[in-house]
Parts: structure tokens; sequence; C-alpha cells
């Protein structure tokens, strides 16, 4: 299972610019700035061999798992643009585009 959150609160560990803002990568699927949550999402399920981990939104996350099967993940693996091929997944990335970084909200449940 992905760690739902950073090990510790505190950006101590975070890098930091010389003027002293935080800096964290965008979510992997949406390219939004992260927010306080931050969800370490297995692009590769774990339970398919996965071990790279990429930050995400936990909204972006939720609708992933609506929307794949952990074999269908392991097929696309870190290819985003794949991901993004699919009409939900695009159609949830476009609607979410505008929102804040901390921004939720129910999503789909699984289709399977």
């Amino acid at each position: 299972m992905a760690r739902k959150y950073l090990k510790n609160d505190s950006s101590e560990d975070l890098p930091t610019e010389e003027e002293g803002t935080v800096m964290v990568e965008p979510c992997w699927l949406c390219s939004r700035p992260i927010g306080k949550s931050i969800v370490l999402h297995h692009p590769v399920p774990k339970s398919r061999g996965g071990r790279d981990v990429v930050p995400m939104h936990p909204i972006c996350q939720q609708t992933l798992i609506a929307n794949f099967t952990n074999s269908e993940l392991q097929r696309h693996g870190m290819d985003v643009e794949g991901l993004l091929a699919n009409p939900d997944v695009r159609k949830f990335v476009d609607w979410v585009a505008n929102k804040e970084p901390d921004f939720t909200a129910t999503t789909a449940k699984k289709r399977r």
C-alpha cells in the first residue's frame, strides 16, 4: 500500500530554494502543485513488482484506482500519457486543473 502522507509533517527534510520556499514535485497525473496531503503512489502496483513511487494528490490516486485494474496499471507503467488517453481520466484531469492543490471531492467507484 502506498504511504498516504509524508513521514513527518515538517518541511525540514524537503529541498528548499534560496528564498526559503519549499520545492515539491508536481502531481504525477495532473501536474498541479502538491498541497499539504501527498500520496506516494506506485505507478506499477507493488503486487505486480513495482518499486518506484511518485507524488500525487489523494483525489488523483483515487481516480486511477477507480478506472484501472492492477493489470492495466502494470501495462501502462510510468507512461502518464497512456493513462490520460482514457476518456474518464482525461475528463477528470481537465476538470481538476483549476482547483486548489488541497481540493478534495468524492470520486467515482470502481467500474469492475
